[in-house]
């Protein structure tokens, strides 16, 4: 369940807002869980890859290897601090935005953006298995440059 917060701009006295935040979310504020929280949440919601997030890190110079960005990204999102949003098997994408929202894949840029919340419309799903409810639907429409305007 998310925690009911928001993380806005992350100047040096956000600092101690981040770290409260992660020790309410279970996490132990390490020094790089900090520092990957004040790149993830220093601006409006968004979209992004470990890979991209690494680079930020890089750019930052905040010393981290990928493998611990992967770990931190899934250690926010099982504690309800990011959603993944998974299109195809081998590319995932972290959305600051944890609210029940949906997607659009653009193939061509390897992007992901947010559908608007009213625009999509989700009926007959098929009753859970017993002993079982369904927690949330994600839809991710995956879109490209029309053919006609490639050129």
């Amino acid at each position: 369940m998310p925690i009911p917060y928001s993380i806005q701009r992350s100047t040096p006295s956000r600092r101690p807002c981040l770290m409260a935040v992660l020790r309410m979310a279970g996490l132990r504020p390490t020094r790089q869980r900090i520092a990957l929280a004040e790149l993830l949440f220093e601006g409006p919601h968004r979209h992004v890859s470990a890979e991209e997030l690494h680079a930020e890190a890089g750019e930052a110079r905040v010393g981290v290897s990928l493998a611990t960005v992967y770990n931190t990204l899934h250690q926010f999102r099982e504690a309800g601090l990011l959603r993944e949003v998974t299109v195809d098997a081998a590319r995932s994408y972290f959305d600051t935005n944890t609210s029940d929202h949906h997607h659009f894949y653009i193939e061509d840029e390897e992007r992901v953006v947010d559908v608007p919340s009213n625009s999509i419309s989700i009926q007959g799903l098929p009753d859970a298995p017993r002993g079982m409810e369904i927690s949330h639907v994600d839809v991710v429409i995956r879109v490209r440059r029309a053919a006609d305007t490639q050129k």
